[in-house]
């Protein structure tokens, strides 16, 4: 009984982020619906390092504009070599400048429900405006046809 509690919390813990694009209007197939009330609420946020993906042909352009600019230098093996350095110079410019990465925070709830028949839950999902959760909320634990699972006001 423990021993499923705590393999659902973790499941659902490391499979957080996925519920980010939950749609609360979306009419999904429901596998088994448990009905408790909140024991306790947790918020906690969790951060994700995103690096910026356009990064390689930022450096390549900055190469290819560095090299351009190079190449008006100089003549014969000069002009090669001024081409060459310009192409190294722009392009290292162009990947120092974009060497930025940013966090994208999720903003997550944990919720330990204890259902009808006295098993308690732990069920980590993200934060909806929409509905707030405090301690004595009755909710539904909403099982999802994709194996997960959803916590909802119960009405």
């Amino acid at each position: 009984m423990k021993k499923s509690g705590l393999i659902l919390c973790t499941t659902l813990l490391f499979t957080a982020p996925s519920f980010a694009a939950y749609e609360r209007n979306k009419a999904v197939p429901v596998q088994q619906v448990l009905f408790g009330e909140v024991r306790s609420v947790r918020n906690i946020t969790e951060q994700e390092l995103v690096q910026d993906k356009a990064n390689g042909w930022k450096t390549f352009g900055g190469a290819l504009l560095g090299g351009v600019i190079g190449n008006q230098f100089g003549g014969g093996s000069g002009r090669t070599a001024a081409t060459i350095l310009g192409s190294v110079i722009g392009g290292s410019i162009a990947h120092n400048k974009q060497q930025i990465s940013h966090y994208n925070e999720y903003h997550l709830v944990e919720l330990m429900i204890k259902v009808e028949n006295g098993e308690q839950f732990m069920v980590v999902q993200d934060v909806d405006s929409q509905m707030r959760f405090n301690t004595g909320d009755d909710v539904r634990l909403v099982y999802l046809s994709d194996n997960t699972v959803r916590v909802d006001k119960s009405y």
